[in-house]
């Protein structure tokens, strides 16, 4: 459900919104401000649980945005119609990039 913030129906940043805020972190709304406020995960950083991955077409172009559980899994909420489920990082492509907004930065 796109626009959808509430255990009524989800889309990907309202998922993230209402889990990270479950847990006292504030975040903005759409994927593209989540992706913005970072903090980023650099290249050779360790990505662990509760990190963000993001989709897109590059940095300013975000479309899409799941939450990373461990073994290549992440907490999606894919597409209106669907449940929230847990997907295969891989399968969305391409990659934009990682943030840990819940303040781990792990190496």
């Amino acid at each position: 459900m796109w626009g959808g913030e509430s255990t009524g129906g989800f889309d990907c940043s309202g998922l993230v919104q209402f889990v990270f805020g479950s847990a006292g972190v504030t975040l903005p709304r759409v994927a593209q401000n989540q992706y913005d406020a970072g903090p980023a995960i650099l290249p050779g950083m360790r990505v662990v649980p509760g990190d963000l991955v993001f989709f897109g077409t590059g940095p300013t172009g975000v479309s899409h945005v799941g939450i990373f559980v461990g073994d290549g899994l992440m907490v999606d909420a894919p597409h209106t119609g669907s449940v929230v489920r847990l997907d295969k990082v891989a399968g969305f492509e391409p990659i934009v990039g990682v943030t840990g907004p819940g303040g781990q930065q792990s190496t």
